[in-house]
């Protein structure tokens, strides 16, 4: 074991993860990035991928238990996340479980996994919630909730370990040029002006991780300077 540091990341294999974990591996942090497939590898010593479906959530309980025996992780960022927008009568059973699971239970699950190690190193957890946790969401009514739900639990679970040195950040992204839109009518514009990238976001996670000891920017919101989406045709 050397002592390069090491970070779990979510949602590694594309879009913000794969900029958060190309930012870390630039600060020499050896990641561990979890994602149900790699298209775009990062080829790096420092970055191993984990190949895992954040629903089936006994077999991630499995993987991690068998991870954390050897690495001694630092840093966890809770990045993996999926939405369904639309009409809330519109929405099924099987989107409304997936948005549930990935957004807010799989970070509380692997959060309660991993607390105790992270305690031991005064170490950091991440969330990548949503401006959506903050205002009303039509038709985003579940997905909206669940980034509120996560932005509440990371806030208390910071006031429950601050004394034990544990850093807790949440960070809330506006719309993201990624991906993510894929299950709806509408995306984030090219124009940098209006939207962000997902390097705005791997840039905020390495100014947490710079942060001086003492110090806990506990809330980064990120805006683009102008509001508008763009209506897939």
């Amino acid at each position: 074991m050397t002592n390069t540091p090491y970070a779990l990341v979510t949602g590694a294999s594309s879009g913000i993860g794969l900029a958060i974990s190309r930012t870390l591996i630039a600060n020499n942090i050896h990641v561990y990035g979890i994602g149900r497939s790699f298209d775009t590898p990062i080829v790096s010593e420092l970055f191993t991928p984990i190949v895992c479906d954040l629903t089936k959530t006994g077999e991630l309980t499995n993987t991690i238990n068998k991870l954390k025996k050897d690495i001694p992780f630092s840093y966890v960022i809770h990045n993996a996340g999926v939405g369904y927008f639309g009409p809330h009568e519109e929405q099924n059973p099987a989107k409304i479980h997936e948005m549930t699971c990935v957004n807010l239970e799989v970070p509380m699950l692997l959060t309660n996994l991993l607390l105790r190690d992270i305690k031991a190193c005064n170490g950091t957890f991440i969330f990548i919630s949503s401006v959506t946790a903050h205002k009303s969401n039509t038709h985003g009514c579940a997905y909206g909730a669940t980034k509120a739900g996560l932005s509440s639990f990371a806030r208390s679970l910071f006031d429950e370990v601050r004394k034990y040195g544990v850093k807790v950040v949440i960070i809330h992204p506006d719309m993201t040029q990624s991906n993510f839109y894929r299950n709806a009518n509408f995306t984030a514009c090219d124009d940098l002006s209006t939207s962000l990238i997902p390097e705005d976001i791997a840039n905020a996670v390495e100014a947490v991780i710079k942060q001086r000891d003492g110090l806990v920017i506990n809330e980064i919101t990120l805006v683009p300077q102008y509001h508008r989406i763009e209506r897939k045709s």
